[in-house]
């Protein structure tokens, strides 16, 4: 396992948005106010690089798209969330959340290249990314050309970083920090999910083992979620994730690191870090793993 390729935690909500997702940014505010910024007096201060480095940890929703598929499993649709659900989202906290899932979901539909389905999850992402005043980060067009063609997949993965380290760098600015962890948590828990549904289908050993890794993303994504407890919408998400956490504790992952590797992306130097990580994990955790996956999952997009 190629340890930069499971960095990319935003790639999934670039990855989906086609040229039906072209136009201007609303200036709708409604709801913008409902999560208050918890940087300050926050127990925590973290600094961007620190959060960057974190996020950048957390396993990116089209690459488990992509093991998903190549387990053989099938698209199912009914795994989705559904994009009627959008307009019952209409706080800040409900809408970051969900502008992540429905790009874990894009991220699952375009791997599995259903066109018939993805406009419906693009116009759910574009009001969502509207109504948090963040849409004019996302650069549709160019994301459009590349996300049509399957080689183009680390280009659309550099300029999907790009494009997200400009929104959060601005959601920073504005004192606004914990929407984008909203997002990044909503993305991860959507892909997390719908693993787990295809595990349950096919009990395949990959995912299995993909499954089981994540319990260091558990960990990063509680430090991250637990500087805005205080806040009574994050307290009961990182109740759930708590939970999750408690189940993880008793399985038993370890990476063995090699040497790095050099490739150059559109002239840029990139160097891989490789691993390979073993995971001992049984099936009742595994079980008990998913059970606690859906309640954090019907937390965020009920």
């Amino acid at each position: 396992m190629t340890l930069t390729i499971k960095n990319l935690a935003y790639t999934a909500i670039c990855v989906g948005m086609l040229s039906s997702c072209t136009g201007g940014t609303q200036t709708n505010n409604g709801g913008l106010d409902d999560i208050p910024d918890s940087l300050t007096g926050a127990p925590l201060q973290l600094s961007e690089n620190v959060v960057n480095d974190m996020i950048q940890n957390i396993s990116s929703p089209v690459e488990m798209a992509n093991q998903i598929k190549n387990s053989g499993a099938g698209f199912d649709q009914s795994v989705l969330n559904s994009a009627d659900r959008m307009k019952d989202y209409d706080t800040s906290f409900k809408r970051a959340l969900n502008l992540g899932a429905y790009s874990a979901d894009l991220g699952y539909i375009n791997t599995f290249n259903k066109n018939t389905v993805v406009v419906s999850y693009l116009l759910a992402v574009k009001e969502l990314a509207d109504g948090l005043n963040v849409g004019q980060f996302l650069d549709f067009n160019t994301l459009s050309r590349l996300a049509k063609n399957s080689t183009n997949l680390d280009s659309l993965k550099l300029l999907s970083v790009s494009s997200f380290n400009e929104m959060d760098r601005y959601l920073r600015e504005q004192k606004r920090a914990n929407v984008s962890t909203a997002i990044v948590a909503g993305a991860w828990v959507e892909g997390i999910y719908i693993t787990c549904r295809v595990i349950e289908q096919t009990n395949d050993k990959d995912l299995i083992l993909r499954l089981g890794e994540q319990k260091d993303i558990v960990n990063i994504l509680l430090i991250i979620l637990n500087n805005y407890r205080q806040d009574a919408n994050f307290a009961k998400l990182v109740g759930t994730v708590e939970d999750l956490k408690k189940i993880y504790d008793d399985v038993k992952v370890t990476t063995e690191f090699g040497e790095p590797e050099t490739k150059e992306i559109d002239g840029m130097l990139i160097i891989e870090q490789n691993a390979i990580t073993h995971v001992d994990i049984t099936p009742e955790q595994v079980s008990r793993i998913i059970e606690q996956v859906k309640v954090i999952r019907q937390f965020i997009v009920e």
